[in-house]
């Protein structure tokens, strides 16, 4: 079972559907406790009992659903918006496609409220027309009455057809004159849905209304009227004309317009004017909650007969604005409202725009259709242009990215294939030029960790050939020390025993630093020890032969052996280095032989810095006797002296790197050497060169070790 469930949430882990931060768990916790609720209440319920949690469950749900969505937004921001490429899509989106929806949407908003709007102007102005129709007769027959009454005529229909005033285009047109307080009907209306016998006259207009021309609202029917009055004598005529708004009418009116719908209503302060979802529109007014319905049928409502015209494409849609036209009631002079619905095509708007403009609108089609598919082609190259730079540039982020992998996985050999020349190409070419830098970077590191490992067994070997410790004999004690400037050394130094009482001293500098250094010194240890450990034929009057061997003396023909001098060693020593080594490598060399029983010391200084001889009474003698450096010229002679040694004295060997750092206040020098050795001569020796060294590495501070630093103490008992 735990298998399971570390499988499936690793599952739900490599999706990122675990959840892990404190929204996600928060809305598990909601669901968890929703359930509960829901589990409570059914449990209840099946004990015929009640539960007053279903508002909680009710709320919760809610509540985690709208936390899951915005999880749900997160996790899908995350999926979908990690690629660059989907991040370019959408900024495309946001910033191309969008703004052009938009632009069309507004337009098609535009062309559907300017086409709804011109819709109802013109059915409103067709209205309006045959208003103005019905006025002028109606006061062309006022003035015909006007006329007759003045020649004592009486009221009768005939003054209609004296008027000239029975239009065929009104059949149920009312005509009633008001003279005298008495009313004369001289028209009822053929198909008037009113028409009674008797007839019954038009009222009277409103008070304070007088001649009008309007919309009129009487009763539950709307009227097209006209009132006109004149003074007849002292007595005042009034003939009115009236119209019913009727299916005939509207046909006149919704003339190659489309389908007019008209229903009259109270309008309130406040309305509020929408599509219903089933075609047909309603208004409603907030104040009487009267609904006006103009669907098909509906009550007290009047619908052009004309059917509905079939589209010319299929951007030819059903466009319906609804609106209201004043009107007036006739029966109390209020203000009253006619809903009007009209509903049209743009096809149909189109021939009633341009109708008078002939031809000439075809041209003008043809300019919007071309300007609309230049805009398009525009459109179109711009997506294409859009999604190639989305390519290059992803492209070259996905090279990146794949060429990442490489890294991490340390294989610096991949390289990209650069194809491009542009900014993502310069960074795809510095990448190669980066990885190849790593790449030759790890070899020198390899190389240097190797040269490392190579001079850390050098500074092992180099460390076995220095002597250790102190070195004793009965009568006088040595100590020898040596730090280098980097891994290994060029300073040499060694206590080679030659007897009970006897013992060979070196002490040495090589040219340069480093590995090199370090090998010639391992050179000349190696020789010093062989000539000063093995006994060696000398002539009674040797010289130097080619190559550096030694040959008989025509003299002296009888060889007999004897102990090499410190003067004979560094001759053979010269000849060694110079024979084995590059011109410009040379080495200093004393080479002193302590013999305990005469205390005295036999040296030869080569070249090197002179030891010092610090006697128990003060006085520092300098031992400098012996010749120039080894290994710079090929045949050399050396000299070499014999000092006395004193109990208490000190013998103080040192290489440059002692004595010749700096700071800024000079050299270390060698007073201060002496003073710091004289200071402490009561101390180990041991302890006197650590001091030494100590001192000198304060006196440069923090810098870096200029050279070697090499001393070796020696005290007689």
């Amino acid at each position: 079972m735990s298998n399971v469930w570390r499988q499936v949430r690793a599952i739900l882990n490599r999706y990122g559907l675990w959840p892990k931060g404190r929204l996600a768990k928060f809305t598990i916790y909601l669901l968890g406790v929703d359930v509960f609720l829901i589990l409570y209440r059914t449990v209840v319920q099946l004990a015929h009992g009640t539960s007053a949690v279903d508002g909680w469950i009710k709320f919760l749900a809610y509540l985690a659903i709208f936390f899951g969505m915005i999880l749900a937004f997160r996790w899908a921001r995350q999926r979908m918006l990690w690629a660059l490429r989907n991040r370019l899509i959408v900024t495309y989106v946001f910033i191309g496609v969008i703004p052009v929806g938009l632009l069309l949407g507004m337009g098609l908003l535009v062309v559907y409220v300017f086409v709804g709007q011109f819709a109802t102007y013109v059915a409103t102005s067709d209205l309006q027309t045959e208003i103005r129709r019905i006025d002028a007769v109606n006061e062309r027959l006022a003035s015909e009455i006007a006329t007759a009454l003045r020649h004592g005529k009486p009221i009768t229909p005939d003054i209609l057809d004296n008027a000239n005033v029975r239009e065929e285009a009104y059949p149920n047109r009312q005509v009633s004159a008001w003279y005298k307080g008495k009313s004369y009907v001289l028209a009822a209306g053929e198909g008037a849905a009113e028409k009674q016998n008797p007839p019954v006259p038009i009222g009277l207009p409103p008070q304070g209304k007088g001649d009008v021309a309007t919309l009129a609202i009487d009763g539950q029917h709307t009227y097209l009227r006209s009132s006109r009055g004149l003074a007849v004598g002292n007595e005042q005529l009034v003939v009115i004309s009236s119209v019913p708004l009727d299916t005939e009418l509207m046909a006149k009116v919704a003339e190659k317009i489309g389908v007019v719908m008209m229903k009259p209503f109270t309008l309130a302060d406040e309305s509020k004017i929408a599509p219903s979802g089933n075609g047909n529109t309603s208004i409603k007014v907030s104040s009487s909650n009267e609904e006006l319905n103009f669907g098909p049928g509906g009550p007290e409502s009047v619908q052009s007969p004309a059917a509905f015209p079939p589209p010319v494409n299929f951007l030819d849609i059903e466009l319906g604005l609804p609106s209201t036209v004043p009107a007036l009631d006739w029966n109390n002079g209020g203000d009253r409202h006619v809903g009007m619905l009209v509903r049209t095509r743009p096809s149909l708007m189109y021939d009633r725009l341009f109708r008078t403009v002939g031809n000439f609108v075809n041209v003008v089609l043809i300019a919007l259709t071309a300007v609309g598919i230049f805009f398009g082609i525009i459109e179109l190259i711009a997506l294409i242009i859009g999604v190639r730079l989305t390519k290059t540039i992803t492209s070259s982020v996905y090279k990146l990215y794949h060429a990442t992998k490489f890294v991490n996985k340390g294989d610096f050999t991949h390289r990209i294939d650069v194809t491009t020349n542009d900014q993502l190409a310069s960074l795809e070419t510095s990448f190669n030029g980066m990885t190849e830098n790593i790449q030759k970077l790890l070899k020198e590191q390899r190389e240097k960790q190797r040269m490392e490992s190579e001079l850390t067994i050098a500074q092992e070997v180099q460390a076995q050939l220095f002597p250790k410790g102190v070195f004793d004999i009965r009568s006088l004690e040595i100590y020898g020390f040596c730090e280098p400037a980097r891994t290994v050394s060029g300073d040499y130094y060694d206590f080679i025993p030659l007897g009970p009482d006897r013992v060979a001293l070196a002490v040495g500098d090589i040219s340069g630093k480093g590995i090199s250094a370090a090998l010639l010194m391992a050179s000349i240890h190696s020789a010093v020890r062989a000539y000063s450990l093995e006994r060696v034929p000398i002539m009674a009057s040797a010289g130097a032969g080619h190559g550096g061997a030694f040959v008989l003396s025509k003299v002296d023909q009888e060889a007999y052996e004897t102990e090499i001098s410190p003067s004979q060693l560094c001759a053979m020593l010269n000849r060694q280095v110079y024979h084995s080594t590059a011109t410009e490598k040379y080495a200093t060399m004393f080479l002193g032989i302590y013999d305990g029983q005469s205390r005295k010391l036999t040296y030869c200084n080569a070249g090197h810095l002179p030891p010092l001889l610090l006697g128990s009474d003060g006085s520092v003698d300098r031992l400098h006797c012996g010749g120039s450096v080894v290994g710079l010229i090929e045949r050399l002679s050396y000299e070499e002296t014999t000092v006395s040694l004193r109990p208490g004295d000190i013998f103080l060997a040192y290489s440059d790197g002692m004595t010749e750092p700096e700071n800024e206040f000079g050299e270390f020098g060698e007073e201060r050497l002496i003073a710091l050795v004289r200071e402490n001569q009561h101390l180990p020796l041991q302890r006197i060169a650590e001091l030494g060294v100590a001192a000198v590495k304060d006196w440069i501070g923090g810098e870096e070790q200029p050279d070697d630093v090499t001393i070796v103490l020696a005290r007689l008992r």
